[in-house]
């Protein structure tokens, strides 16, 4: 990240992904908290580069988010493959534990809205435990639906929250926090998929060793096999990138 801490910016078939660590994006997210200005983070993978080229609007959203996170193996070894290299994954998942644990010291409040039934109230309760002296966490079911949208807005503002964490799944959840982003008046509102399954116990994560060597899609879609359709995204994702000289160049167009 440069001295205005502004990351310098790839783009993966015109979808946008900043070159960030995880302690610069919590540093970019500690600064944004500061300013109270609204701001929408999107966890980018292969599978929303490839979703991007057929769904215009959402392309857009990801185009317009102030910070795109390279939370995708597939990525770093495409910007590898085009010699100007991602410098790390930072995984949604890992990213939500890093600020717990910063809200644990920095007093942030926090709000986990999204997935299935008691999933992100669990993923709440795991997080407090695990780190002492963090604030309590806001949970709600809901759903992007419209007529859930008024009752979320309202329950939101009345807490007040620095970051608001929405598992909807992709590309729902961006689209939802961009057309809502607004009326929310949080300063970080992120989209982070199956992230409270993870927490919460529900769903398992790769072993470790596994996550370091990249095969963590191969692992999700051993333990998930319905999610083979979705991972038709990566063989297509690696074609285009290997077929298209200019598929992933560095546009330097910081957030």
């Amino acid at each position: 990240m440069s001295a205005t801490n502004t990351p310098e910016r790839h783009s993966f078939l015109s979808v946008p992904v900043d070159d960030v660590t995880y302690n610069e994006a919590l540093l970019w997210i500690e600064k944004k908290t500061q300013t109270r200005e609204s701001c929408q983070i999107c966890t980018v993978n292969p599978e929303f580069v490839i979703a991007a080229q057929n769904n215009y609007q959402f392309m857009s959203v990801l185009q317009r988010a102030s910070l795109c996170l390279p939370d995708g193996q597939g990525l770093l070894w495409a910007a590898q493959l085009h010699g100007i290299p991602l410098r790390q994954r930072v995984a949604g998942s890992t990213l939500v534990d890093l600020l717990a644990k910063k809200a644990a010291s920095k007093g942030w409040r926090l709000f986990f809205l999204g997935a299935g039934p008691g999933v992100a109230n669990l993923a709440a309760t795991n997080l407090r435990k695990k780190y002492p002296g963090l604030p309590k966490i806001h949970t709600m079911e809901g759903s992007p639906s419209d007529v859930d949208i008024s009752s979320i807005v309202q329950c939101v503002r009345n807490s007040n929250p620095d970051i608001l964490l929405v598992a909807f799944g992709a590309p729902t959840q961006d689209l939802w926090i961009n057309r809502h982003l607004q009326d929310l008046d949080t300063p970080i509102c992120i989209g982070v998929g199956g992230a409270f399954d993870f927490i919460s116990g529900r769903t398992k994560r790769a072993p470790i060793i596994i996550q370091r060597f990249g095969f963590e899609w191969l692992h999700r879609l051993w333990t998930q096999p319905w999610r083979w359709k979705r991972m038709l995204a990566l063989p297509l994702f690696a074609w285009r990138i290997i077929s298209n000289h200019n598929s992933v160049i560095k546009t330097n167009l910081g957030p």
